[in-house]
């Protein structure tokens, strides 16, 4: 929860290569000058353009591809007018300033988008349970969501849209989206330890990193808010586009896939930007102060992508992610003294900066700090170096049927190795005088392969070959 690392124990990358087309969704497999989306696909083979392909291969820009990049002219014009926005570039795994909250993210490249990407405003989180017992019918359902996603992200819809068919039968997509913009869309897939079981033969593949978390001091974990053998997190500006995503991949799924459990937040409460404002979590004070920033590929490479040495070969390039619900007692919190609530993190509440310093960046002196002060604890100087990339967002789901808002802060945090991360930074935060405020009541653990390089590669493809 606090700038340093990870929430206590009870508790990206300006935008990666963000196409600065801002267009609104369309339909069909075309886009227009001042494109809306509309329910049904022209019938062409042209595929959205993702700005990457199979590397040293060739090919003429699609006409999408092309109106993409005149949009990113408009950008810029709106970028010298005072606006922030995103320049175009050639992958998932590459970095660009935040752009305008309609632009498309691609969704090629060696890392999955949605790690390193600068955080968007809200997210859909939502966790299956494998129902089918076949492994050819869940490597066909990666594909098509892998091939949905492409079309999702680039602001298409998903086969041949949602209206315009055949009468008799259902639409490919369900047409909540239909004219909103791609709003930075992000999809992000990962795999639980529950999918290395006997059903698919995937048993010898688990990688030794992706082990059930061990119970902390204070967990009150829901086992119907934990777990799960696939995960997918949506991310993007607009709430809309989020639900919708994760609404279209649960239909291609149906009789395959059942929702586990499901996610919505808003208000991010960590940044990979750092030339941004620092986000306030709903305790009032500001989160992820020292987060890992998209643009650091020093520390993207030591401290969240999984590299050959870490193994097995089929995860290099991707990441842990570690998801926790947790619980904030707003009420009680609502009602401490403002002194208290400093001493509690660290920090004072309006500037953010460290005990005895003036700036909200400026270096941390702990010892200055109470021993149970949170940034004192969560620190990587306390924690032998431990760092997380984290991309948590706020929650709150109606009451708790006591009169108190079910509300809180939906933690999720990327590592190379959670043995090295997530584990010794819980850990060290039982002591956190935090836990009076907090309670964690939700976990998952999941390896996030890399990216998806081109149109023929799929979430997954190095799992299952």
């Amino acid at each position: 929860m606090s700038e340093e690392t990870t929430p206590p124990a009870g508790t990206a990358e300006p935008g990666t290569g963000e196409r600065a087309d801002t267009g609104t969704r369309t339909g069909g497999n075309e886009r227009t000058a001042q494109p809306t989306r509309t329910g049904a696909r022209e019938q062409t083979d042209e595929r959205p353009d993702t700005g990457t392909g199979v590397a040293g291969a060739t090919a003429a820009p699609s006409r999408r591809a092309l109106l993409g990049w005149g949009g990113a002219g408009l950008a810029l014009g709106a970028a010298a007018a005072g606006g922030a926005v995103a320049a175009a570039t050639a992958g998932g795994d590459r970095t660009s300033p935040a752009a305008a909250s309609g632009a498309a993210v691609p969704f090629h490249g060696a890392h999955q988008a949605g790690i390193a990407t600068a955080v968007q405003d809200r997210l859909h989180f939502a966790s299956f349970d494998v129902k089918t017992r076949d492994r050819a019918e869940l490597v066909r359902l990666l594909q098509d969501w892998t091939r949905a996603a492409e079309s999702m992200t680039a602001g298409d819809t998903v086969g041949e849209g949602a209206y315009g068919g055949l009468a008799e039968a259902p639409p490919d997509d369900t047409g909540e989206a239909l004219g909103l913009k791609p709003s930075r869309l992000t999809l992000t897939v990962g795999f639980g330890p529950s999918l290395f079981d006997a059903r698919f033969g995937l048993g010898d593949r688990r990688p030794a990193a992706l082990v059930e978390l061990p119970k902390f001091a204070g967990d009150n974990l829901d086992p119907a808010r934990s777990g799960g053998d696939l995960c997918v997190q949506a991310c993007a500006d607009d709430p809309q586009v989020a639900v919708h995503a994760i609404r279209q991949l649960a239909r291609i799924g149906f009789g395959k896939v059942a929702v586990r459990w499901s996610q919505l937040g808003f208000g991010k409460t960590s940044s990979t930007t750092p030339e941004a404002q620092t986000p306030r979590n709903l305790m009032g004070f500001k989160d992820g102060t020292r987060n890992i920033a998209g643009t650091d590929t020093a520390a993207l490479g030591k401290h969240v992508w999984v590299s050959p040495k870490d193994g097995p070969a089929w995860l290099v390039g991707g990441s842990y992610l570690v998801a926790r619900r947790i619980r904030m007692n707003i009420e009680t919190w609502d009602r401490t003294s403002l002194k208290e609530q400093e001493d509690i993190f660290g920090r004072d509440k309006g500037e953010g900066a460290p005990v005895g310093r003036a700036r909200e960046r400026d270096e941390p002196f702990l010892p200055a700090m109470l021993p149970t002060a949170h940034v004192r604890l969560a620190h990587p100087d306390s924690n032998g170096g431990a760092r997380m990339l984290r991309r948590g967002y706020s929650f709150t789901d109606g009451t708790d049927g006591l009169g108190r808002l079910d509300a809180g802060l939906f933690f999720l945090a990327y590592q190379r190795d959670v043995a090295h991360g997530f584990v010794p930074v819980q850990r060290s935060l039982a002591a956190d005088d935090l836990n009076e405020y907090i309670q964690h009541v939700g976990s998952a653990l999941y390896a996030i392969p890399p990216g998806v390089r081109d149109k023929d590669d799929w979430w997954g493809r190095a799992l299952f070959s």
